[in-house]
């Protein structure tokens, strides 16, 4: 056994120790799930953006950035810091305000239970798509290092993440999160250091040879306005509506910790982001004429660095995929068991309910490691969970919030409408830029037929 494989195996340990210990504070569905609403500022920040910074900020970013130049970053890091940005300006003090456990408390408070319900049937798979993304990642990763097959490092992924994720819910997650985060940045940080530090002639010259389009953040690359404003409003408009980030919100002390916090969380996003950013614009100079992009990062790291700076590296992506896949899988078990499965079960104890909870879990982490081993990229994953149904949420959020027209049938007839129309436009029509006019259909139909309809008078459950 070589010293990555010992230095991958004692940093899943660890992990795997702190969520067993942090796990057993857990008394009750809140504490699972809103961490008891106890987040002050510097757990909250790195909650977000531990969450937030996944394995595909990393290895998909780069990739495309090295196929693109920055023009690939339309998504990670820009478009989902522009998203975590929002956030925090916009929405986090009215969404604390409003005291739901999740999302669809909102839609169901806002609009009805039933606009509630087709929330949570979208909100969930976008979590387990999310997961499904880190899982394939894992698999990239590790494969490159160990050199055992990409499905089988996925599996070994779901096995370990589950094991994790079931024992320790939202408080101990943002313990997680912030130790992770930190060895994130410090490890990134190393790392590129180390890198710009064996460039031949100095990262200066390499950035020299670059072809200057490389340098456009909102070139077009050739694609149309259309196909160009699709990339960058799915990963701000479709992610602000994420369970995982929401939670967030919701778990800290004060609005003004939930405001703050998502402020500080963007712009750790955004500036750790940039490393892998940068390491793809020079990939170019660095590995010329790689075959598959989203092996660029790890093949990169391989050739580099010392076995020791290495390891920090696969350490700083593990960490990134486990503080990720541990939020995307609450997410999607919060909102099916409080939204779905509780209901139909009044006055159930809260060992049932954290039962319940646990095995929903369970059952997201398998569907995610199916939807991982059955895909092709990481970034059609992650594309995909940030825009499925992602038109009408972000709509009715944003009316929902700041207006007091639209009601119970205005939200629904809004939220199928924008579905339909994204569906038949991704997979039928093959439009350029479905999400943007599933986005704009919903804003119509919303504000035609909230016209005349008020928001009901109703409490968060």
């Amino acid at each position: 056994m070589n010293a990555t494989q010992i230095g991958i195996i004692v940093f899943v340990a660890v992990q795997l120790g702190i969520g067993y210990w942090v796990s057993r504070r857990v008394r009750n569905s809140e504490d699972y799930f809103l961490a008891g609403r106890t987040l002050g500022l510097g757990l909250a920040s790195f909650s977000i953006f531990a969450t937030w910074f996944g394995a595909e900020t990393c290895l998909s970013a780069s990739g495309r950035i090295y196929e693109n130049g920055l023009a690939g970053g339309s998504a990670d890091p820009f478009g989902y810091a522009l998203c975590l940005l929002l956030m925090a300006l916009v929405f986090a003090v009215p969404l604390w305000k409003s005291k739901v456990t999740t999302l669809p408390d909102f839609y169901r408070a806002r609009y009805s239970p039933a606009v509630e319900k087709i929330a949570v049937l979208l909100l969930a798979p976008t979590s387990i798509l999310w997961a499904a993304a880190q899982l394939r990642a894992f698999g990239q990763v590790m494969d490159t290092s160990l050199g055992i097959g990409v499905n089988e490092c996925i599996i070994i992924a779901t096995a370990v993440v589950m094991i994790y994720t079931t024992m320790g819910g939202l408080g101990a997650d943002v313990i997680n999160d912030c130790v992770q985060g930190l060895i994130i940045i410090a490890c990134l940080i190393i790392v590129f250091v180390s890198v710009m530090g064996s460039i031949d002639g100095g990262p200066v010259a390499a950035l020299r040879q670059l072809d200057a389009t490389r340098w456009n953040p909102i070139s077009t690359g050739g694609k149309s306005i259309w196909a160009f404003l699709e990339a960058w409003s799915i990963p701000i408009c479709g992610s602000l509506v994420a369970q995982e980030l929401v939670a967030r919100v919701l778990a800290a002390k004060s609005p003004q910790v939930a405001r703050r916090a998502g402020l500080i969380g963007a712009g750790l996003y955004l500036s750790i982001g940039l490393i892998p950013a940068v390491l793809g614009l020079l990939g170019p100079v660095l590995l010329p004429d790689l075959k598959d992009p989203e092996q660029f990062l790890p093949t990169l790291m391989m050739q580099k660095l010392s076995p020791l700076l290495y390891v920090l590296f696969i350490g700083a992506i593990i960490c990134a995929i486990l503080s990720t896949v541990d939020s995307t899988l609450l997410a999607a078990a919060a909102v099916v068991s409080h939204n779905l499965i509780l209901p139909l079960r009044p006055g159930l104890n809260e060992d049932t309910k954290l039962r319940i909870s646990r095995i929903c879990v369970l059952c997201g982490g398998i569907t995610a490691c199916v939807l991982a081993l059955s895909s092709e990229s990481i970034y059609k994953l992650v594309s995909n969970a940030s825009a499925f149904g992602g038109g009408g949420l972000f709509v009715l959020i944003l009316l929902g919030t700041f207006t007091k027209r639209g009601g119970a049938h205005a939200g629904l007839v809004t939220m199928i409408t924008s579905i339909s129309v994204w569906a038949w436009g991704n997979y039928i029509g093959k439009w350029q830029a479905p999400f943007l006019i599933s986005i704009a259909v919903a804003m119509v139909v919303c504000v035609v037929m909230g016209a005349r309809e008020r928001a009901p008078v109703t409490s968060a459950r």
